[in-house]
């Protein structure tokens, strides 16, 4: 539990920042909550929910350039430049999140490989650190804050401003192709083959399938339709075209789509789902689409509360980042270990990403398989001994980790991989800017005790 504010203004930040000052307490950041671990958690402590500062304070849209409040959520992005023919250049699969959020963990998308994560795309912010004074970061003004604070999850200052660069659009609409993969050979393979002529590209993987079918599942690639392509872009840019229907099917709310799934939580409910899954689309083959953007990116979305369907225990997702030349090997093992321990993952998602420059950067020249486990009380400590297993996996590998997507990382796991040296800059950057130690959250001291 935490003691809860929700600031409207600059001047009610600094408020609060005096107030944990006097109170002895720390003071940690939320955005919109959807991290899957302990990243928007500060036990005992106060927390600022972000997400009333959320007005859209300039938009040019004939460059694309817009400054926002860090509690604009990518929904109300999205929704407020798609008509003038934008859209924003990195997403994430829920439209949930804020801008502030995704630059605090420098979330990626589809397109990690192309675009690399969101902060490739800030041009510049202001920053309120513990003192109260505002700063100024670009790539020229505070350069060593610029990219230590982007991918920082808030432990350096709070976000007051952040001012991106947008993605120009012609049409509402993405070209989707999907085709399935009969194992992981195939997935990398395809991977590889597609990644300069696409957009955005996607797997999906059957994480119970074995042997010489271990890794099978399905690919979504996607490429923005050129100028012209698209007879009637004004109707496929407006608001309405993009929006999901409330129902399933048309008449099945998607509200209460999770109690439906609920039942099939479970290893084998959910060995029969992924087996139909794979199995539908191999019968019906490849599959070329228009889909609006909304559809495409936001997943997540499509079934509101779907972590319901989890049950009382929830998930913990498990996202290693391994190069490009060991990962074939690493995700065969790590895959592996989970049908060998009897904890396989529910739902399993294959990426290809690319380097960045940013400090505390969990990105590389290579692959991410994202991995989601139920938790239950007898699995609990089960997953907590297989997350270590397969720690030693990505480590050997020369991978890394995720802390928007962590709830099992130790800290000499994230000194492994993050090393001695990038660890000691973080500190000191915190040190210069925050000697007294504001701002923390669980997961700081969890991981950097």
């Amino acid at each position: 539990l935490s003691y809860v504010y929700r600031p409207t203004t600059v001047d009610q930040l600094y408020e609060l920042l005096i107030l944990a000052r006097k109170s002895g307490r720390s003071l940690g950041l939320r955005g919109g909550g959807k991290s899957y671990g302990d990243a928007a958690m500060n036990s005992e402590n106060m927390l600022l929910d972000m997400r009333r500062m959320n007005r859209i304070l300039a938009w040019d849209p004939d460059s694309g350039i817009i400054r926002v409040e860090p509690g604009v959520t990518i929904s109300q992005l999205w929704q407020y430049v798609i008509e003038d023919g934008w859209w924003p250049p990195v997403v994430t699969g829920t439209s949930l999140t804020t801008v502030g959020g995704c630059a605090a963990m420098n979330v990626h998308g589809k397109n990690a490989y192309q675009a690399g994560p969101i902060g490739d795309h800030i041009l510049e912010f202001e920053m309120m650190i513990p003192s109260g004074e505002v700063i100024i970061c670009s790539r020229e003004e505070n350069d060593d804050l610029f990219y230590a604070a982007i991918g920082g999850f808030g432990m350096l200052g709070i976000f007051t401003s952040i001012t991106m660069k947008l993605k120009r659009i012609y049409s509402g609409l993405l070209d989707v192709h999907t085709e399935t993969q009969p194992n992981l050979a195939g997935m990398f393979s395809y991977f590889e083959e597609y990644l300069d002529s696409s957009g955005y590209i996607v797997g999906w993987i059957d994480a119970f399938a074995k042997g010489n079918n271990l890794g099978q599942g399905d690919v979504h690639r996607a490429n923005y339709l050129p100028p012209g392509a698209d007879l009637a872009p004004s109707q496929t840019l407006r608001l309405d075209y993009q929006h999901l229907s409330p129902n399933m099917f048309g008449f099945v709310p998607r509200s209460i789509i999770w109690l439906f799934m609920r039942p099939f939580m479970n290893n084998f409910g959910t060995t029969v789902i992924n087996k139909a899954k794979y199995m539908s689309g191999r019968l019906l083959g490849p599959k070329q689409i228009r889909q609006p953007h909304a559809a495409f990116h936001f997943l997540l979305d499509y079934v509101p509360d779907w972590k319901n369907a989890y049950g009382a225990g929830g998930l913990i997702q498990y996202q290693p980042f391994i190069p490009k030349e060991t990962a074939h090997d690493a995700f065969t093992d790590l895959l592996r270990v989970c049908q060998r321990r009897g904890i396989p993952n529910y739902l399993t998602v294959f990426k290809r990403h690319r380097p960045d420059d940013f400090l505390m950067t969990h990105a590389l020249d290579g692959y991410s398989l994202a991995m989601d486990f139920r938790i239950t009380d007898k699995r609990r400590s089960q997953v907590a001994v297989l997350a270590r297993e397969l720690d030693d996996i990505v480590l050997s590998a020369g991978g890394r980790f995720y802390f928007a997507k962590d709830s099992t990382l130790r800290p000499e796991v994230a000194e492994a991989y993050l090393g001695q040296k990038t660890i000691a800059k973080f500190k000191g950057l915190k040190q210069r800017v925050d000697p007294q130690e504001v701002l923390q959250t669980d997961l700081w001291r969890r991981i950097f005790p």
